[in-house]
């Protein structure tokens, strides 16, 4: 029987670490052991597509004048500490920027989906990727802070398609489960000259499209394991975990200057120990 106060926790992590650089899957099979649950049932696998679909709209309300902007919106409005609007510049971020940097990745995906999902419950290739990422981010923020790499974007309207590919190609790290989409994107966007701000606007911008393709794809897949006597604990979490992707989106975006992504893969490191120590021993 699933209980409310699991669905509270679960939902606090999903919405804490989906958009940071940590890897919400190790979080999630982590958490999962921790309150007994072991390899989580078929429901909560379900719960799980359900709580990642409240952090997408989190962040698509955050991103809401973004958004209109790109379908054509002429406000020059902006959402408080997000990149400003350089039309007056004649540059603008367009369709082609965020298709050109999803496409790579939801083909692979397509193409590799069994394997992908195989991988997600074994638990050895999450615990590699927790460290492999984490040095990952490391180097790239190393040559970045060294003056390795040149500086040409401050704001997502900076951005350029050859940028937007290099994401794009570099997002598909994020495949290998417990790797981190967004650690994948920003560290990414650093190296290709996108400022450490347009970095994580992109990358927080681009997961609204490209989350909502998979856990459509995810929704659709485990459908048949809604049960609506659990109605309570998949609202609940939804609602949780809203809130608190919300909360932490515009507190990372307000403070991100201070936290480097140094800091991000110390943790993925004490995680990776962590999920070791309880998941695999």
């Amino acid at each position: 029987m699933l209980h409310w106060f699991d669905s509270v926790i679960l939902g606090i992590v999903e919405g804490l670490t989906e958009f940071l650089p940590v890897s919400s899957s190790g979080h999630m099979i982590l958490t999962n052991k921790l309150l007994g649950y072991g390899e989580a049932p078929d429901i909560l696998k379900t719960f799980e597509v359900v709580i990642q679909f409240a952090a997408i709209l989190a962040i698509a309300l955050v991103y809401r004048k973004k958004i209109y902007q790109i379908f054509g919106g002429r406000s020059k409005e902006t959402v408080k500490g997000l990149s400003v609007d350089n039309l007056g510049k004649g540059k603008r971020l367009n369709l082609i920027h965020v298709a050109i940097a999803i496409v790579p990745a939801l083909a692979l995906a397509f193409l590799l989906r069994h394997p992908i999902k195989e991988l997600g419950f074994s638990q050895y290739p999450v615990l590699l990727s927790l460290v492999v990422g984490g040095i990952y981010m490391w180097i790239s923020e190393a040559l970045y802070d060294a003056g390795k790499i040149k500086r040409t974007s401050e704001t997502m309207d900076d951005i350029t398609y050859k940028q937007a590919l290099i994401i794009g190609l570099l997002q598909c790290l994020s495949l290998w489960p417990g790797f981190s989409r967004s650690g994948s994107t920003i560290a990414a966007g650093m190296l290709s000259g996108l400022s450490y701000r347009a970095a994580a606007d992109f990358s927080f911008f681009i997961a609204i499209p490209i989350m909502t393709v998979a856990t459509g794809y995810e929704l659709l897949d485990n459908i048949g394991n809604f049960n609506s006597d659990d109605i309570g604990f998949f609202i609940t979490g939804f609602i949780v975990s809203f809130v608190v992707a919300w909360i932490v989106i515009v507190g990372f975006l307000k403070f991100m200057q201070k936290v480097k992504l140094k800091y991000f893969a110390w943790y993925r490191f004490a995680l990776a120990i962590l999920f070791y120590l309880f998941i695999m021993r």
